[in-house]
């Protein structure tokens, strides 16, 4: 069920939440950016283990914001200006992530023509919840251990550097054709690093925090827009909305990525609109028809009410994991297109 924007937003309305600014775009990717090299800095001139473990925090979810912006630019959304969203959503956020503009935007493009349908690339993340504290546990327990995103970069590298043929040059030329962008990208920041004599830095709060922190936070912010929702057939209730205070909007759901009713309503609104569109509809009394949780861990309850006595040996498998190679369990695909 798909419905029109004229069914409740008016013309002006519609025009100042679709309102795509280059300014609002770039700050959005520079704050990122900038918070990164601050904490960066900040554990340089300050080397203890709670700048440290604040920088894991607040890098992993900057992570997960240049993701967040990635995506934007996929619905070509970013900026105003097609080919600075392109340039910024491929060159400055994919692939710093290891990922693809262009890739990803195919595919998500499917989630949204089918959300929470069979046809949906991305049901796999949501369909098996609600699931066991036990399971969520152990999940949880391999994202901040490194294991999920090991798994997944060892099968995106397999994939990315194989080829029929067995050669190895031939695997060489393949890696580097699709992955040749990404790699480039991060190599050169170790280098920029390495240049002022901090070359561990890239590896203490970029590696680590990619690691650890993303990957969880990611893993909660996909059970959040679509796991345990009252209807898979409602465009205001197949999608969640949760509210963030400052804390949760800095270390687990930067750039307005809580605002998921709204996207799903209308996927043309850039993500710094969507307070506004939110105000709209809760204005308009649209708020008791659309899904809307207080907090995350308010989510997280819900996604958890399985009981424990009514697992079944399936779920050792850790339900909601099948769905990784579409980006860390997070819905963003990571294997980068092959150039034609």
């Amino acid at each position: 069920m798909t419905l029109a924007a004229a069914q409740f937003l008016t013309a002006p309305e519609l025009a100042m939440i679709r309102k795509r600014s280059d300014l609002r775009g770039i700050w959005c990717v520079v704050h990122a950016w900038l918070v990164i090299f601050g904490c960066m800095a900040a554990l340089i001139y300050f080397p203890n283990p709670a700048v440290w473990a604040v920088g894991i925090v607040l890098v992993g979810a900057r992570q997960l914001g240049l993701a967040i912006l990635m995506h934007d630019a996929a619905h070509g959304v970013l900026t105003n200006n097609r080919r600075l969203n392109e340039f910024l959503g491929q060159y400055v956020c994919a692939w710093p992530m290891i990922t693809d503009l262009y890739n990803y935007r195919t595919y998500h493009l499917q989630h949204h023509r089918n959300t929470q349908q069979k046809n949906d690339p991305d049901l796999v993340l949501s369909a098996p919840f609600p699931i066991t504290r036990t399971s969520l546990r152990r999940k949880i327990i391999r994202d901040l251990t490194g294991q999920t995103t090991f798994k997944q970069r060892v099968a995106q590298f397999r994939n990315g550097f194989t080829t029929k043929s067995g050669r190895f040059v031939d695997g060489l030329k393949k890696g580097f054709s699709r992955m040749g962008g990404a790699i480039a990208v991060n190599l050169g920041l170790f280098v920029a690093l390495a240049a002022i004599g901090q070359w561990h830095i890239f590896f203490a709060l970029w590696v680590v925090p990619f690691f650890i922190w993303f990957p969880m936070i990611t893993r909660i912010r996909n059970i959040a827009e679509h796991a345990v929702v009252p209807d898979n057939d409602d465009p205001f209730r197949n999608a969640r909305t949760t509210k963030a205070n400052l804390l949760w909007r800095a270390a687990v759901a930067p750039y307005w990525v809580n605002y998921h009713v709204e996207h799903h309503l209308l996927m043309f609104v850039p993500c710094y609109n969507l307070p506004a569109f939110h105000r709209l509809l809760l204005a308009k009394g649209f708020g008791p028809r659309m899904e809307l949780q207080p907090g995350y861990v308010t989510v997280l309850r819900m996604a958890t009410s399985k009981a424990e006595s009514a697992a079944n040996n399936n779920e050792m498998a850790d339900a909601g994991d099948s769905g990784n190679n579409h980006g860390a369990g997070i819905a963003f695909n990571i294997t980068p297109r092959a150039k034609k």
